[in-house]
């Protein structure tokens, strides 16, 4: 089991000079064209020459449950991101996400299903009408982000292979290729990274599956062809380059939980009142701010997730 590296802690902690960027966003369209755009256009495949450019759009419709807050800059969205695949530092996976190619790509879903499926990258586009979901982000660090992300609910997906009676849990699994992912030649965390919700909340219609932002291809540091996210977890439960999703009867086993069972258990709300160890949960900064703000329980979205929890410790079931 790999554990906590103490050389890792001193990266998550937001510095002040975040907002005065240290690199200036990269050469700005740098970091979210070359290193990025490789994808699709709606559900065509994009020619060589546009999968570079930064005009490889998405057709979506609005979604329910959109925040009206500020949205975060594209440029700070694409060019500091938590993917420890690629790098622990903040800013190192916009730099060295360039080489990964996420096509061709398949998905898995199998485990406690009637009928287990993969499929390749198009057919996972074609299972719902994509959806623009403009939802605020708290990352455990203590930043936050708002963020239009376009994809569809993952209940969608998850319905296709009809989940078995005795599934209660969904284990999300990522791409393993450290000859891409130079962050997977280093053992800050157990590899592939795995993931896992209870069923419930994999359903739930908040939580999606992400494969753009902004309006277009998701940029390959920030997680692409698709990646979970789920507003009331962000920072906590954002598997990335999903490859295979398991139903299973068991509480799975998750990277952080098993890198560092002390400061990340398998529920990961955000909760106010349940500080990390080495950090406050209480409050937060939105990115290019620079006085901090109150944090909301389950990020504001406790009228749509808190009946989920009823009568659990959140204390305890951190």
């Amino acid at each position: 089991m790999s554990r906590w590296k103490s050389d890792v802690g001193s990266s998550e902690i937001t510095p002040e000079s975040l907002y005065v960027s240290r690199r200036k966003f990269i050469g700005g369209a740098a970091a979210i064209g070359v290193t990025a755009l490789a994808g699709w256009k709606g559900l065509e495949m994009l020619s060589p020459e546009e999968s570079v450019s930064a005009g490889a759009k998405l057709n979506f419709a609005k979604g329910p449950f959109s925040t009206d807050e500020k949205q975060t800059p594209l440029k700070d969205v694409t060019s500091y991101n938590n993917f420890y695949e690629f790098s622990t530092d903040k800013y190192g996976p916009a730099e060295l996400a360039g080489n990964f190619q996420p096509r061709p790509w398949t998905l898995t879903l199998d485990g406690d299903v009637k009928k287990p499926k993969t499929l390749d990258l198009d057919a996972v586009m074609k299972l719902a009408p994509l959806e623009e979901r403009i939802y605020r982000l708290r990352c455990v660090e203590g930043w936050s982000m708002v963020i239009p992300w376009v994809g569809y609910p993952l209940n969608a997906l998850l319905k296709q292979v009809e989940p078995l009676g005795k599934a209660k849990y969904v284990e999300f699994t990522t791409v393993l290729r450290p000859e891409q992912m130079p962050g997977q030649k280093r053992d800050v965390l157990v590899w592939p990274y795995k993931e896992g919700l209870r069923l419930d909340e994999a359903m739930h219609p908040l939580t999606i599956m992400a494969v753009g932002l902004y309006g277009e291809v998701l940029p390959n540091q920030n997680g692409a062809p698709m990646r979970l996210v789920v507003p009331w977890k962000y920072g906590f439960k954002s598997a990335k380059s999903i490859v295979r999703i398991r139903f299973t009867d068991k509480q799975p086993a998750t990277a952080w939980n098993l890198a560092a069972p002390n400061e990340y258990g398998f529920y990961s709300n955000v909760n106010p009142e349940v500080d990390h160890p080495r950090w406050s949960q209480a409050r937060e900064r939105r990115l290019g701010e620079f006085l901090k703000r109150k944090t909301l329980m389950f990020n504001g979205y406790g009228e749509q997730v808190a009946s989920m929890y009823a009568g659990i410790d959140l204390r305890k079931n951190y």
